[in-house]
């Protein structure tokens, strides 16, 4: 795990998020760099994916938390 990965699976939903739209404002704005915007799709893709496993993280845990229904 690199660096930056690390750093993002310690981020709450919430930091990620945040910081997941920063990025996108950024690329939408045009970096200055195609290396630049490459790093900054990269830390998006990172920052995406950190979103997506706290939502099925919290689908889960409602799941589990649902009584299961009764076959009729």
């Amino acid at each position: 795990m690199t660096a930056d990965a690390a750093d993002v699976a310690s981020l709450s939903f919430e930091q990620a998020r945040d910081e997941l739209v920063r990025v996108v404002a950024e690329l939408e704005q045009g970096a200055p760099t195609l290396e630049q915007s490459l790093t900054l799709w990269t830390r998006g893709e990172a920052l995406a994916a950190r979103c997506e496993e706290w939502l099925v993280g919290a689908k889960r845990l409602l799941d589990a938390a649902r009584p299961a229904e009764a076959d009729a």
